[in-house]
């Protein structure tokens, strides 16, 4: 979430920032905040002032009895102030809990270098290979992996409905073999460590990786014991930490885990959901960092840099693509798209999404670090990538690969693993 004291005391910049993303109810919500947290501060002040004054009066009453005195006005007095910060206090508790869930609904201020727009304002910054025109009339991926029996798009509808693909022998296998490489490549080459995710998560690790409040209608959740199914392994592994205080030698983290992803998507139906395109359970392997916030920026380069190597080791035409601020997620402060070229459906497919989040996730989930000894207590920045998602990734494959007799030519570095360099020969 924003920084609060940010809020209170730069409105415009934050106000401007959240302008670029064309997020008005966001202003909105700032309004409401500066007021409450306005009353919340002259409640706190005059509680302050009321029980320093009772603490006074406390005193006396005291005195004057041990006198024999009359204290009876200053003890009625002293019930008066008592009932006055009982209710001052029900204020702040008030107010401190509507700010708190308007903060958890306003999204993440966007870097300087993200331009304003939409989806039209997206900027390609470069572009890697060479995308494939087959000289032959290209087919989708549906019907090359129907046809080769990779791919089971009826036997999914009749288990769990539209968008719940089955894999089957060597589609299946080839999707087993992508992950173990992809993970292998960021263990052993981009030293992350693997992890073995819970696929079910609570509430607040949702809200931390600020999914909720804002998404719930897009995530599947179970009724008896309200887990949710992750959208991504990001949700678990950003956790990892929360409200823990790292040590000052501890960053950098990196970490990665394949998992399956569930998304309901609700706003989305209808669209594009032939074959792969758009499905609600799909596997990715995932890659999450967190860092000294002097360095995030140029983690997010480094960490954009080990997707695309697996695409280029792919031999996968591709594009990076960095997102407008109408177009961002609702956590990032700057995202790159990794698109790769698709002939059969002939079009640009995200498989990838890196961002940097600054400490946006890091205040909702608790995550501090200690810069060096006896320093103050800092907020991580968190970044993270899909490296890469599957279900795009096979179209790309399969559609990239196809030759005119409708057998799929693998690349060198999966059929060496395969132990063949052509599906369906």
């Amino acid at each position: 979430m924003l920084d609060l004291k940010l809020i209170r005391s730069e409105p415009e910049t934050v106000r401007t920032a959240l302008a670029r993303r064309g997020d008005d109810a966001g202003a909105e919500h700032l309004d409401e905040i500066l007021e409450l947290d306005e009353l919340r501060r002259t409640a706190v002040t005059e509680g302050d002032e009321l029980r320093a004054r009772r603490n006074e009066v406390s005193r006396t009453i005291g005195e004057l009895k041990r006198e024999g005195k009359d204290a009876d006005s200053l003890i009625a007095e002293m019930r008066e102030v008592g009932a006055r910060v009982d209710e001052l206090e029900s204020r702040v508790t008030a107010s401190e809990e509507r700010i708190q869930e308007l903060l958890l609904n306003i999204p993440n201020m966007p870097l300087a270098e993200v331009q304003a727009g939409g989806e039209d304002a997206n900027e390609v910054l470069r572009t890697w290979g060479t995308p494939v025109r087959h000289d032959f009339q290209a087919r989708p991926h549906w019907e090359l992996g129907e046809e080769l029996g990779l791919l089971d798009l009826p036997a999914g509808s009749r288990i769990s409905g539209s968008g719940f693909p089955v894999l089957r022998g060597a589609g299946a296998r080839l999707q087993r073999i992508l992950i173990d490489w992809m993970l292998e490549i960021h263990t052993d080459e981009h030293g992350y460590e693997e992890l073995r995710v819970p696929y079910l998560v609570t509430r607040d690790a949702l809200t931390g990786t600020g999914q909720l409040p804002k998404f719930a209608d897009d995530s599947y959740v179970t009724q008896q014991d309200e887990l949710w199914l992750i959208p991504t392994a990001e949700v678990p592994v950003t956790n990892l930490h929360r409200e823990q205080l790292l040590g000052p030698d501890i960053l950098p983290l990196r970490y990665t885990a394949y998992s399956p992803c569930f998304r309901r998507e609700a706003g989305a139906a209808g669209k594009d959901t032939r074959g792969l395109l758009r499905v609600h359970q799909f596997d990715k392997v995932e890659l999450v960092r967190y860092e000294r916030p002097e360095r995030s920026r140029e983690a997010l380069e480094e960490l954009t840099g080990e997707a695309e190597v697996i695409l280029q080791r792919l031999g996968l035409a591709y594009r990076v693509v960095r997102l407008a601020g109408e177009d961002l997620g609702f956590s990032a402060a700057m995202t790159y798209d990794l698109e790769v070229w698709a002939p059969g459906v002939e079009r640009w497919l995200e498989v990838s999404s890196c961002s940097t989040f600054n400490d946006y996730q890091a205040r909702r989930a608790g995550l501090r670090f200690r810069p060096g000894p006896q320093e103050k207590p800092e907020f991580v920045h968190t970044l993270n990538g899909s490296a890469l998602a599957l279900p795009r990734l096979l179209v790309a494959l399969l559609e990239t690969g196809q030759e005119e007799d409708g057998s799929i030519r693998l690349p060198p570095v999966l059929a060496e693993r395969f132990g063949t360099d052509r599906l369906g020969a």
